[in-house]
């Protein structure tokens, strides 16, 4: 399945190509390993000299835990999401033209594959260490409905990069009749309303709108709050990966220090074990020359001794 964007050409002298390949990997790492393998993947373009592929790589956030089982699902079953996105196209084509028994089936349809895939995101997340939580699973189930009622979200997801869980558009499908086509038989006139039953009717509509609107801006708001929430995630994800980063260091240098210390320890035993030497040294070279010295008069008086011998013994005539 092509993913929609598809791999970008080269961009700024720089391989497009390669910085897709690590931002599909990324949205394909548990939520709980994204941010340190972000930073290892954006120091690593950066030391390549690959300046906006780091920023590129750097600027990915971190899916919660639903749109990641969302994302390894569309990653995982190639044949399923396509025919998922097909049975999108299919609904919402439905929504606009099949009459009330035919939306009724496909919708029946739609939540047994719904509840299908979102069993098997499941186990996907489970076989890769993630267990999904029930309100997890629901944002999984909520995404697919999204998927399946607004071609965005459907192309969203086929890109398998989700950041946070979609949210399906308000009465989509409704499992109702839709508005009847242009251009079929009309039906029987209906009967005038009395200007009661019409001023009643307007204060429904209204009264709908304003709850329409309400559910609008709820929606929202859920949104804005899951994207705040999820940007708190990643700055404490960042800040725990920081202090482990500093621990490290501190014990770094812990080490380096030790390592420093012991060496200047042997440098002093060395200077002393220098100095005594010399000092050795000095005192060999003087016992030298103090034996030296009793040497030549020793055979000084050896040759005056031998002469006296000579002269006795008469030798020396």
């Amino acid at each position: 399945m092509q993913r929609k964007g598809g791999r970008r050409g080269e961009t700024d002298g720089q391989d497009s190509g390669a910085v897709e390949q690590v931002l599909d990997e990324l949205y394909a790492t548990p939520p709980s390993a994204f941010v340190s393998r972000r930073e290892e993947r954006a120091a690593a373009a950066r030391t390549a000299g690959r300046k906006e592929d780091a920023r590129r790589i750097h600027a990915a956030r971190r899916p919660t835990l639903a749109a990641w089982a969302a994302n390894l699902l569309t990653r995982s079953r190639a044949e399923e999401t396509r025919r998922f996105l097909e049975l999108g196209q299919a609904l919402r084509e439905a929504h606009r033209t099949l009459d009330a028994t035919g939306l009724k089936e496909l919708s029946a349809q739609r939540r047994r594959i719904v509840a299908a895939l979102s069993r098997q995101a499941a186990q996907l997340a489970g076989e890769a260490g993630q267990r999904l939580s029930p309100a997890a699973q629901r944002e999984v189930e909520s995404t697919l409905r999204a998927v399946l009622a607004d071609p965005g979200a459907a192309d969203r997801w086929a890109e398998g990069r989700l950041e946070v869980a979609l949210t399906p558009p308000s009465g989509f499908p409704s499992g109702t009749a839709p508005a009847e086509p242009a251009g079929t038989e009309p039906g029987p006139r209906p009967r005038p309303k009395s200007r009661g039953t019409a001023s009643g009717t307007r204060a429904k509509d209204e009264l709908a709108e304003r709850r329409r609107k309400r559910r609008v801006e709820l929606e929202r708001a859920e949104q804005e709050a899951e994207r705040a929430a999820r940007q708190l995630r990643d700055a404490r994800a960042e800040q725990a990966d920081a202090q482990q980063s500093l621990r490290r260091s501190d014990d770094e240098l812990g080490r380096v220090r030790e390592t420093v210390a012991t060496a200047e320890e042997r440098l002093r035993a060395a200077h002393e074990d220098l100095d005594r030497t010399e000092r050795e040294r000095r005192e060999a070279e003087e016992r030298g020359r103090t034996a030296a010295d009793a040497l030549a008069g020793a055979e000084r008086d050896a040759r005056a001794s031998a002469r006296r011998v000579d002269r006795l013994t008469g030798r020396g005539r």
